[in-house]
């Protein structure tokens, strides 16, 4: 079996080789320059973080990216596509505040940001696959249409897929509007009835209006007798966006595990060979593996990190990659001020650990049967020289 090289750079730092040498260094030694045609305009797929969230990739170290892209011979924008779900990032107005406020100006990252699926999410094109759950995918005109593709991804848990990585953030992030729904369309969730208090915050973000509330059936469980009524989900109208789970202050909606959770992340897998289609030796795959956080870069929020911060990873080979970093963080200590911190003895698999149902290494497998890439890698650390004397 072939193995494929993930490169890797930790934080270290100091006058000599500061940490955006370092990224310089890394994305040069990776091989970034060669996969960068002259003139291309390149796609530069990064999550911009929803609003109040802090763990999102810092516009600073993102520069060094750009730089390489450009003295490659490239013509770099920053990009990522709307959402499903109610939050910061929904329309193109608002996803282009939600990056300015959370750092990403011309100034600092030195390339425009373009929001790949236009104002309402629906300039897409339509990319034939031919797969075993899709037959097209819907991908974000400004990803579909551009030459090249680097994805730099802030890898951390992910409550559908167990983690996002390079593979989540072009195959899922890269999604039109549409093409997300076909994605999460198996996903449906379900209200706890136990727990349920009508409180009316999922009716409330719900952006399909497939929540509302009504009398609870006779003979339901209630958390009090003087609750009469029950959130519901129309199944009719539910996309699977999981946004009513995470604003729940009861924890009342969860994912209905009974639902085809590997469906999901083989549609995702599949998407992720569509926004690479046609460019396949023109795409290239950084991860960050800073505030690994226990759930996605979409919340209004981040909680502590699982682990300590380990570094960077760069490699032509988007399975490799996100093996290589799942490996990477499980064979670390958890800390203490985390979700998993009180955990004794301490979990092996972080992930199963947070979502025990989630079976994260079918996306793995499923995108190594479809020669996405390999699974098995030689990790090669990036070591900078060292001083000259005299220096």
């Amino acid at each position: 079996m072939p193995r494929s090289a993930v490169y890797f750079i930790d934080l270290r730092a100091d006058d000599t080789w500061n940490l955006l040498d370092k990224i310089r260094l890394l994305v040069k030694e990776a091989g970034l320059p060669a996969r960068i045609p002259r003139k291309a305009l390149t796609a530069v797929k990064i999550h911009f973080g929803e609003r109040g969230n802090t763990a999102f990739i810092r516009p600073l170290l993102v520069r060094p990216i750009i730089d390489a892209i450009v003295e490659a011979g490239g013509r770099p924008f920053l990009t990522d596509a709307g959402t499903l779900y109610v939050g910061t990032r929904g329309n193109a107005v608002d996803h282009l505040l939600t990056a300015v406020r959370n750092g990403f100006v011309l100034d600092v990252v030195g390339a425009p940001v373009i929001i790949a699926d236009g104002l309402d999410g629906q300039d897409e094109v339509a990319v034939p696959v031919c797969l075993k759950r899709c037959q097209d995918t819907f991908i974000a005109s400004a990803v579909a249409r551009a030459e090249a593709l680097v994805s730099v991804a802030h890898f951390k848990l992910h409550e559908l897929a167990g983690f996002g990585g390079a593979m989540k953030n072009v195959g899922m992030g890269a999604a039109s509007r549409r093409g997300k729904m076909q994605q999460h369309s198996v996903m449906e969730p379900r209200i706890r009835a136990k727990k349920c208090v009508a409180c009316g915050t999922c009716v409330k973000v719900c952006a399909h209006d497939a929540l509302s509330l009504v009398e609870r059936p006779e003979g339901a469980a209630r958390p009090k007798d003087s609750i009469t009524k029950i959130a519901r989900i129309d199944a009719a109208k539910c996309v699977g966006c999981g946004s009513c789970i995470h604003v729940c202050p009861e924890e009342a909606i969860d994912i209905n595990w009974d639902k085809d959770i590997a469906g999901f992340m083989e549609r995702m897998v599949e998407y992720t060979v569509g926004a690479l289609y046609g460019k396949q030796d023109k795409s290239f795959f950084i991860n960050f593996l800073t505030q690994i956080s226990p759930a996605c870069d979409c919340h209004g929020s981040a909680d502590a990190p699982i682990v300590a911060d380990l570094g960077i990873m760069a490699s032509m080979d988007p399975v490799a990659i996100d093996q290589a970093s799942v490996d990477l963080m499980n064979a670390q200590p958890v800390l203490a001020g985390s979700c998993l911190g009180s955990m004794n003895p301490p979990p092996a698999d972080k992930i199963r650990a947070v979502y025990p149902n989630i079976p994260w290494e079918h996306q793995l497998e499923y995108a190594e049967s479809l020669g996405l890439g390999f699974r098995d890698y030689e990790l090669i650390p990036v070591k900078p020289p060292k001083k000259k004397k005299g220096r």
